[in-house]
């Protein structure tokens, strides 16, 4: 098959070569995904298990990417509740080999089935923001109706998710991003903007969860944001300071079957829009690397 993949951790993007790889092996529990779109994290070549396995050990040439949308091609020994030739889509695991080649192996259980209604494109662009928005709101947050969040970094990928299921829940939402991205995040349901260029969130009042994208002093600002009794969550560092008799969250996205269906039946009623920015061809995924961080939406690789 081919895939794009890095040889070397310290090459950085230019180590990112398009070129035949081995078709995945499907372990027990397995399927192997014939992949249609893909897309990743731009900062991920950083991260350590897309160089090294779960034992740590080094697992180069590696092939990155986690988000996959495409049809079940092969089901591995044991693997039950997916069928051969199903629509899919979901998030891969961080230390195997991703999803910016031709098929990609994943766990049956990170997969979830794809309604006819919605194109891989956009499924592609849905797993990384979907599921890292509906953790942070509801797994860790406990965002409840009635109360109000502030949502960082409203203009991207995860953050217009968050201010999209805050708004569904009944929420009061606060977001904040640059000054481009006001007219996006009040159409999508936030009653407050605050360009954080120019204004001080702060001064938009306390709320109940502040779900931050951005780290660094806006993270560091944040605790002081959230009224006594409330949630910090980020997923940018973990925190220094902690608000006032409540709870500070640092985590990890994690794949989840149950809440892929839910986003996925929000896509298709309407209720739901991802973000998708430029979509490219699998030829030119490096060159989506370097451009990600001034483009607007999800880069999505489309495979086949």
């Amino acid at each position: 098959m081919r895939a794009i993949r890095a040889h070397q951790r310290d090459a950085g993007l230019d180590g990112l070569v398009l070129e035949d790889a081995p078709y995945p092996h499907a372990g027990e529990n397995d399927v192997i995904v014939r992949v249609r779109a893909a897309s990743f994290t731009p900062g991920e070549l950083d991260w350590p298990g897309t160089w090294t396995d779960r034992a740590g050990r080094d697992r180069t040439p590696t092939i990155p990417g986690h988000e996959v949308s495409g049809e079940v091609a092969e089901l591995g020994l044991g693997t039950t509740g997916l069928t051969v030739g199903q629509r899919v889509f979901g998030l891969t695991d961080w230390t195997r080999d991703g999803t910016l080649a031709e098929y990609v192996a994943v766990e049956a259980r990170n997969l979830a089935p794809l309604p006819a209604s919605i194109d891989h494109v956009t499924a592609a662009a849905l797993p990384m923001g979907g599921l890292t928005a509906w953790q942070a709101l509801f797994d860790h947050g406990r965002l409840e109706p009635g109360q109000s969040v502030l949502v960082h970094g409203a203009g991207g990928g995860v953050g217009g998710v968050a201010v999209q299921l805050a708004t569904q829940a009944g929420a009061r939402v606060i977001a904040t991003g640059r000054e481009r991205d006001r007219a996006t995040a009040l159409e999508l349901g936030a009653e407050v903007f605050v360009d954080l260029e120019k204004e001080r969130f702060e001064d938009a009042g306390q709320v109940d969860v502040v779900f931050d994208v951005i780290g660094g002093e806006i993270l560091e600002r944040s605790a002081a944001a959230v009224r006594s009794g409330g949630t910090l969550v980020t997923i940018a560092a973990p925190p220094s300071v902690r608000p006032d008799n409540g709870r500070a969250v640092f985590f990890v996205v994690e794949p989840n079957r149950q809440q892929l269906v839910e986003l996925a039946r929000r896509v298709a009623d309407g209720r739901l829009r991802p973000s998708v920015g430029a979509v490219r061809p699998l030829a030119e995924a490096r060159e989506a690397f370097v451009t990600k961080a001034g483009t607007v939406g999800k880069t999505v690789i489309q495979v086949a």
